[in-house]
Formats: C-alpha cells, sequence, structure tokens
C-alpha cells in the first residue's frame, strides 16, 4: 500500500461486514487474553490469574503471549522485574507479527549487576527493518513493586510510557519513505531469556547461575485494541463510535505539550543510547526520521 492511500482510511472506513469479526479487547483475569507460550511450566498464572511468573534457570526460561492478534491499540502490562543480579537475563514486552517481513514495538529490559541500574531497551520494526534504538535507565527500582509499561500504536504514532510517562515518541513518517507499521496484525509476547551474550556490559558480565531461577511477575494486562481475527483486515468505523471516549482516546492519541514536556525531561536525564544521536553507526548521514539529520 502507498503511503498516499492514508491509513486513517483501513481504521475509519472499512466495511461494517467485518464488524463480527472485530471487537475491542478489555482484559479482567489474565487468563482470558493470555496464554503460555513456552518454558515447560516456568511460566504460571498464579492468585485465580490476576498474576503470572515467568521463570528462567540455566536450561530454559519461559513466555506467554496474547491470544489475540491486533491492529492498532493502547496496550499495558504492570511488571516486577528481575530483583537482585540479573545480569545477563533480559526480560520483553513486546508486540510482533510474524515472517521475515515482520513488524514490532519492543520494550526490553536488560538485567544489571545488584546495584546498578536495568537497561530499558525500546526497538521499533516495519517490513523487517528496525535499527532504531532508544535506551535508558529507570528514575525508580523495577523490583521493588510493578510499574506500568504501555504501548500506544495508532496510524499516526508508536508512544513509549512507563506509569503513563511518554519516554519516546516514534511518528509515522512514509512521506520520508520511513517505515512504519500500519498493515500487519500483531500478537502482544512477553519473556524471560538468557541473552548473556550481549545484554549486560555488551556480554562481558555473564550470567550467575547460582541466583537462578529468576523470576518477574505481571499483572492487570489491559488490551484497549482493534482485535483482528482470521480472515478481517481492519477495524471498522463503527466500533470506534461506540466505544467511550476514554477507551478510545488512543487511535487519535499524540504527545501534546504537557506530555512533551515530561518526554523531553525522561530523555534528557535518564536516555543512554539514541540512534539519532550516532554519527559513528550513521556515516552516510542520519535516517531520514531523525532531527537535524546530516544530508545523505
Amino acid at each position: 500500500m502507498s503511503s498516499t492511500t492514508c491509513p486513517l482510511v483501513l481504521v475509519f472506513l472499512i466495511s461494517l461486514m467485518f464488524s463480527s469479526l472485530v471487537s475491542f479487547a478489555i482484559g479482567d483475569s489474565m487468563d482470558r487474553d493470555l496464554e503460555i507460550s513456552w518454558g515447560d511450566g516456568r511460566g504460571r498464572f498464579l492468585n485465580n490469574a490476576n498474576l503470572l511468573s515467568l521463570s528462567l534457570d540455566k536450561y530454559s526460561g519461559s513466555g506467554f503471549q496474547s491470544k489475540n492478534q491486533y491492529l492498532f491499540g493502547r496496550i499495558d502490562m504492570q511488571i516486577k522485574l528481575v530483583a537482585g543480579n540479573s545480569a545477563g537475563t533480559v526480560t520483553t514486552f513486546f508486540l510482533s507479527s510474524q515472517g521475515p517481513a515482520h513488524d514490532e514495538i519492543d520494550f526490553e529490559f536488560l538485567g544489571n549487576l545488584s546495584g546498578n541500574p536495568y537497561t530499558l531497551h525500546t526497538n521499533v520494526f516495519a517490513q523487517g527493518k528496525g535499527n532504531k534504538e532508544q535506551q535508558f535507565y529507570l528514575w525508580f527500582d523495577p523490583t521493588k513493586d510493578f510499574h506500568t509499561y504501555s504501548i500506544v500504536w495508532n496510524p499516526k504514532h508508536i508512544i513509549f510510557m512507563v506509569d503513563n510517562i511518554p519516554i519516546r515518541d516514534f511518528k509515522n513518517m512514509e512521506e520520508r519513505g520511513v517505515g512504519f507499521p500500519k498493515d500487519q496484525p500483531m500478537r502482544m509476547y512477553s519473556s524471560l531469556w538468557n541473552a548473556d551474550d550481549w545484554a549486560t556490559m555488551g556480554g562481558r558480565v555473564k550470567t550467575n547461575w547460582a541466583q537462578a531461577p529468576f523470576t518477574a511477575y505481571y499483572q492487570k494486562y489491559r488490551a484497549n485494541a482493534c482485535v483482528i481475527s482470521p480472515g478481517s483486515s481492519g477495524c471498522p468505523g463503527n466500533r470506534l463510535k461506540t466505544a467511550s471516549i476514554s477507551d478510545n482516546a488512543w487511535i487519535n492519541q499524540e504527545v501534546d505539550s504537557v506530555s512533551y514536556r515530561r518526554m523531553r525531561w525522561v530523555q534528557r536525564k535518564y536516555m543512554i543510547y539514541d540512534y539519532c544521536a550516532d554519527i559513528k553507526r550513521f556515516p552516510q548521514g542520519l535516517p531520514a526520521e531523525c532531527p537535524n539529520r546530516r544530508p545523505r
């Protein structure tokens, strides 16, 4: 589909014939919307499925996924990360389609030596192409309590949020030739796995298996999104019109002036890597979406 075919048409004007195939998903107990996908018992629903845990030992990690696929939405999850020496481990929360030309929107939490901060890694893939990394430290200890991590995905923006504070706004810049995820439905995935070849200090710090099992906890999953059933291709306008304004705000959400100031505060104080500032990585010029990029 060309960039002149406005993505909003897919969202707002698709025939009502799809209305029986598409709905909004807002979770209650998490086993209604999520399923353990791998780990041989290392992923578990607890407390009447109001809590979910993933564990990692030297034999295997574990993971879960959403039962539904989404095309645009707001996805929220409360996570309490692995405590103590989590070096070498990676805890993930992301959206992804399948195949070599997949789309993907990533939160990855890179483990740390005790006393050092976690690294929050974000990335966006479109048609199999990523390399759009930004990394942050957090302004709190993410192992002490649950915090809410959110992805807002609409035809114009992908907004990464932590406790409802935006930390990154990836805008649709297809007019500049920049890929943007908009055509492929994606599931939500989460995993806890060993990546000590790169996760902590570039792989210099390895996983200490004497600390295993490593465990992360999840609760209060919420997918306020267009659920795509097999054979459907969009979110019909009638669903958006009948949903409440508060539930439906994500479809037009952007970073307003107040949120922008909060986002800039996070980026000034806590961003530790921005691909748009990595001139050595892009000697022929920064990617087209980067501000103040050098001409190619």
